[in-house]
């Protein structure tokens, strides 16, 4: 009983981040036609509150997208990008689930990308949330 419960919920999270990744990848193809390369895509699920920290090198002259979609039960997500000190270098300010930043680097340098998942539609205790970053 206790492994049909396990692999229920295992299930639900995996799906929340299909949804998810369909909608970055549909993102990724829109933008290969336009030049763009993928640098790293990944993906999660976030509770109401929670966030992931993600660790990047950004190359000197290239332009960068950073970019999240996220499913149903995900009413906002924010990103915000931190330089290798922590310093916030550019934060998302909209409300939606399908954020972006663009940034291009003057220097080579590590940065950190934070993925917000501000708030949950209804009763929704957790959504998929998946996050890429784009360079041409």
């Amino acid at each position: 009983m206790l492994s049909s419960l396990v692999l229920a919920l295992s299930t639900a999270a995996l799906a929340d981040e299909k949804a998810a990744d369909d909608c970055l990848k549909t993102k990724i193809w829109e933008g290969y036609n336009t030049g763009w390369a993928v640098r790293t895509a990944t993906s999660a699920t976030l509770g109401k509150g929670e966030h992931r920290i993600y660790l990047v090198t950004l190359y000197a002259g290239n332009e960068y997208k950073i970019m999240a979609c996220a499913d149903t039960d995900v009413a906002n997500v924010d990103l915000v990008l931190y330089d290798s000190l922590g310093n916030e270098v550019m934060r998302d300010a909209n409300q939606d689930r399908e954020p972006s930043l663009s940034y291009k680097a003057n220097a080579t340098d590590t940065f950190y990308i934070a993925v917000h998942a501000t708030a949950l539609n209804g009763s929704a205790a957790s959504g998929g949330v998946a996050t890429a970053v784009t360079y041409k």
